[in-house]
């Protein structure tokens, strides 16, 4: 058995879980039984009730190497535990080797790394030699991304719908500010927010004023693989969605929700399909600009990127098996 051990909530955000889930479906296609460990977050319960995965709710505040061994027991045979939750503790890390099981981590700073077998980092770009585990991949080519997006691959040429999707929780509500930002713009511009969302009334503000006609609102999509490729531009944050965004031809403005997200939009605008924004802190409006190459922007994200990873990962997972 493989166990995803995640976090997913308005605070941490729902990007763990939806990169866990993609791989997760890959290696279901494989034959293999997946568990899901998760804290106790509705909207993240019921997304994984409609994917149909099995999932035990823990405390997230239990320290580590209080819980591991006791659900182990539970689960036997564990085969794989995938902690993708950053930052791992030792304890926890000791617990969970010591039952017996081979551990992954993603993109993993906390001191549990140096247990792992493998720690995969590609949202990891700036100290990557400082990264622990017995082997540590990193690089574009370790996304993990929808493979739907395949579908939908295209190139744009110019600007005529904008995007926005600031992931399934936005904590910070960066939406209410793009929004208000575009209302003036002379384009047409989807907002999508996700199941975590908890600013409505605010977004709700800016959207009922008399002349902003050019804004639709979408409270989750069915695919948002689907979403972007109605759409020539991308406003996100700075997690796996600039990535899907790029596999399928779609370049974007990256405004980092968090601090950790500064060297992730920075390094996505030296690949050349991003425009990074700043964090969201210190995003100036006022001098934000959308006259952007958008045909070499898009040119550029297709050729660098492809939806290999979910593969590429599920096979050196399988490989600690053999």
């Amino acid at each position: 058995m493989f166990v995803f051990c995640i976090e997913s909530s308005h605070s941490r955000g729902m990007g763990h879980l939806y990169r866990s889930l993609t791989l997760a479906e890959e290696l279901g296609r494989r034959g293999r039984d997946i568990h899901f460990l998760i804290n106790d977050h509705e909207s993240t319960l019921n997304v994984l009730k409609s994917r149909g995965f099995e999932f035990t709710i823990y405390d997230l505040k239990a320290p580590g190497g209080s819980w591991e061994r006791a659900f182990v027991e539970t689960v036997r045979p564990l085969e794989v535990w995938v902690d993708d939750r950053l930052d791992t503790t030792l304890a926890h890390a000791e617990a969970v080797v010591s039952a017996g099981a081979r551990l992954v981590t993603f993109d993993d700073r906390g001191d549990g790394a140096e247990l792992a077998d493998i720690n995969i980092s590609a949202l990891v770009f700036d100290e990557i030699d400082r990264l622990k585990g017995r082997e540590v991949k990193s690089g574009i080519e370790y996304m993990i991304l929808n493979p739907e997006i395949e579908r939908y691959r295209r190139a744009r040429k110019s600007v005529s719908s904008i995007l926005v999707t600031l992931g399934g929780a936005d904590t910070h509500g960066v939406t209410v500010r793009v929004a208000n930002w575009l209302q003036s713009k002379p384009v047409a511009v989807t907002v999508v927010t996700g199941p975590a969302f908890q600013h409505r009334e605010d977004l709700h503000a800016v959207l009922s004023k008399p002349d902003v006609a050019s804004i639709q609102h979408l409270t989750g999509v069915p695919s948002m693989a689907q979403e972007m490729n109605r759409h020539d531009l991308a406003i996100t944050g700075g997690g796996l969605t600039p990535f899907e965004a790029a596999a399928s031809g779609l370049p974007s403005i990256v405004i980092a929700n968090e601090f950790f997200e500064i060297p992730v939009g920075r390094a996505l605008e030296e690949l050349g399909f991003s425009r990074f924004a700043g964090h969201h802190r210190s995003v100036d409006f006022d001098t934000l600009s959308l006259d952007l190459p958008i045909e070499i922007m898009s040119q550029t994200a297709l050729r660098r990127t492809n939806l290999n990873g979910s593969h590429r990962i599920a096979d050196i997972l399988e490989a600690l098996l053999r």
